[in-house]
């Protein structure tokens, strides 16, 4: 799944039907579990982590404090969220199809030929809305990570599929029973 930043890609991702690998999920788990991460969070940032596990609202004062703090926080928690990729691929080898809803799929080159990419579309206005009620919700942040990911415009064009999400169920199911047929369609003619 590819799009902009609340344009719905992890509630599209769930009505697939088929296992998910939500990046986010993980790096919370990760935030709350693993001692090595916390560690070096911890060291990279002391003044700013004051808890016993990785709280998102630190995080987001380290990335306000210099933007490139998040390439910081990126480089440790990306090759663990890779790790668990991975694993997720392993536990579901025999899936007929894999879901993967991964904000920065692209940026880290998390995908490869065998991967139908699909961009969420949705209305700014609509985004902007969804975002605002987020917890959290900080304007600077919000921009700070756009700025961190590859333009949505080529997100769109090096998609294999688009999926223009009203954020109403229905549409949205049968916009992606499509996007499966078309999907199994080709695998079944390769």
């Amino acid at each position: 799944m590819l799009g902009d930043i609340g344009s719905g890609k992890s509630f599209v991702a769930k009505q697939f039907g088929y296992p998910v690998f939500d990046a986010d999920k993980e790096v919370t788990k990760i935030y709350r579990s693993d001692r090595s991460c916390y560690k070096k969070i911890k060291k990279n940032f002391p003044s700013f982590i004051n808890s016993k596990i990785i709280k998102k609202n630190e995080l987001g004062n380290v990335i306000r404090e210099n933007k490139k703090n998040l390439k910081k926080i990126s480089d440790i928690v990306h090759p663990i969220v890779r790790k668990r990729m991975h694993s997720f691929i392993k536990k579901n080898n025999k899936k007929k199809m894999l879901v993967f809803d991964i904000p920065l799929l692209v940026e880290n080159k998390l995908y490869d030929k065998n991967f139908y990419l699909i961009f969420i579309q949705a209305a700014k206005n609509e985004i902007d809305i969804r975002l605002k009620k987020r917890p959290l919700y900080n304007k600077n942040i919000i921009n700070s990570l756009r700025k961190a990911q590859k333009s949505l415009l080529y997100k769109k064009k090096i998609s294999n599929f688009i999926l223009k999400n009203n954020f109403k169920l229905q549409t949205v199911k049968k916009r992606i029973k499509i996007i499966k047929k078309e999907i199994i369609n080709e695998r079944n003619s390769s």
